[in-house]
């Protein structure tokens, strides 16, 4: 028989009795992240699995949109009709060249490595119409460089970083890298003497339903524009335009929450990156210098848009119901010591912890579900080091959507590297931590504070995620 004492209690539920956060109880449901849409995978290919409960037509689309997410788009005309018009200008073919195996996006290795998942958004300083960006007057809102035969790619862009070092509390040492960039081979003539360039690795795309599921009225209830309770921490929305809807409406998807659905950041990225045209965004984006560009998708365009609503119906379904890998290692004493310590810097203010999804139309799957995303989908000041001198709609230079931690311990194990943030400066979880700023500086603060045992805790339990 166990000694039921205050000692094996102790020891049991790995919770320190000293009053220290050494630990705390893990909750068993931690491991289903995506609630009834969370998968037991660690292979390669744990970004990609279609939800558990799916069945009939939601998992032939799923199989559809999987096709299309993964195959390469050609050039007008081609025999493929259904998947031809590619261009004229581009960033990639298809959709996994950036979110490859459904994961994350890094920056170059080197300078003769092309910007194959990291684009740069463009825009000079005002407001369009509705309100978002306004693009440069030769290269539009986006550098694309590459181009279909005939038609110049955009510029050659490049990347290159200075060190920053810094000295943890017990002395360690650190660095962080800063990025600046660069554009050779500019074929429409100069860019804007005041021209703002936010990079965007491409993020994970699994678990998007999931996250369009939660009502608006339960991210609400997580803003703090004013901070009013005076913890340090203003979470806000971003209100962007909504081409459906034709209003400007909350935005919970992309770096700066500037997408308002899956449908819309489907067709944005069709349009944007491999030049694909959509019922959402029927023209191209040559602007007025880029003649041979014009010329191109003046023919190709002849037959109407170049993604039919069907498969884009399927691709959009394809993103709502990609399940989320489950935490892993929720009992190991570094993991549940890490947890405390992720409490106690005060992460969850804006990476919150576990939220409920409400109805969302069509998707019972993804109805009412509780799941665990780290992630409160708000706009939030994350300090001068991380500012791209963007705004984007409401969001300004310095803001930043809190990005959605689960599966990021599988990262290295699906797309084979550990980059992260917005533009992948930061070489490990880490560093990612000591990048952030703003309404991050006290949490920020507080891991500089840890000891070596303590950062190595803290990593094990963002590992688990």
């Amino acid at each position: 028989m166990i000694a039921r004492g205050p000692l094996s209690v102790c020891a049991l539920l790995l919770i320190a009795c000293d009053g220290s956060d050494e630990g705390a109880a893990s909750d068993p449901d931690e491991r289903f992240s995506g609630g009834a849409a969370t998968v037991f995978d660690v292979s390669r290919s744990a970004f990609a699995q279609d939800m558990p409960a799916l069945s009939g037509d939601k998992e032939d689309d799923f199989f559809v949109g999987n096709s299309l997410f993964n195959r390469g788009w050609v050039t007008a005309p081609a025999s493929t009709t259904q998947i031809d018009g590619l261009g004229p200008l581009f960033n990639a073919t298809n959709c996994s060249a950036c979110h490859f195996k459904d994961g994350r996006g890094r920056p170059p290795l080197d300078d003769s490595e092309p910007f194959t998942s990291l684009l740069l958004r463009l825009s000079i300083p005002g407001s369009d119409a509705q309100g978002g960006p306004l693009g440069d007057v030769n290269y539009g809102n986006q550098l694309q460089d590459n181009g279909i035969l005939g038609v110049p790619a955009e510029a050659r862009p490049r990347v290159r970083y200075t060190e920053q070092p810094g000295t943890f509390a017990d002395g360690a040492p650190y660095s962080l890298r800063s990025p600046t960039y660069s554009f050779d081979q500019l074929a429409y003539g100069p860019l804007a003497a005041d021209l703002q360039v936010s990079p965007r690795v491409a993020p994970a795309v699994f678990g998007l339903g999931l996250l369009e599921a939660i009502d608006e009225a339960t991210l609400a209830a997580l803003t703090d524009p004013d901070d009013k309770n005076g913890d340090g921490i203003s979470g806000r929305f971003n209100h962007v335009w909504d081409v459906r809807k034709k209003a400007l409406v909350v935005g919970r998807f992309g770096w700066k929450a500037n997408q308002p659905s899956i449908a819309q950041q489907t067709s944005a990225a069709f349009q944007g990156d491999i030049g694909i045209s959509s019922q959402d965004f029927p023209l191209e984006s040559c602007t007025a210098p880029q003649t041979s560009c014009t010329a191109a998708k003046s023919g190709a365009d002849a037959d109407g848009v170049e993604l039919s609503p069907a498969f884009l119906a399927s691709v959009v379904s394809y993103m709502h119901t990609l399940a989320v890998p489950a935490r892993r290692n929720l009992e190991h004493a570094d993991v549940v010591r890490g947890r405390a310590l992720f409490t106690r810097a005060g992460c969850p203010g804006c990476h919150t912890p576990k939220l409920r999804t409400g109805e969302l139309p069509g998707f019972p799957e993804l109805s009412n579900q509780t799941i665990r995303p780290y992630t409160d989908l708000l706009l939030h000041d994350m300090g001068p080091l991380l500012a791209d001198g963007r705004p984007d709609f409401e969001a300004t230079a310095n803001e930043w959507r809190t990005p959605p931690l689960w599966g990021i311990g599988l990262v290295s194990t699906v797309n084979e590297h550990s980059f992260f943030l917005h533009d992948g400066r930061a070489r490990g979880l880490l560093e990612a931590v000591l990048f952030h700023g703003g309404e991050a500086v006290a949490a920020r603060d507080a891991v500089l504070a840890f000891s070596l045992d303590e950062r190595a805790a803290l990593v094990a339990f963002l590992e688990s995620l």
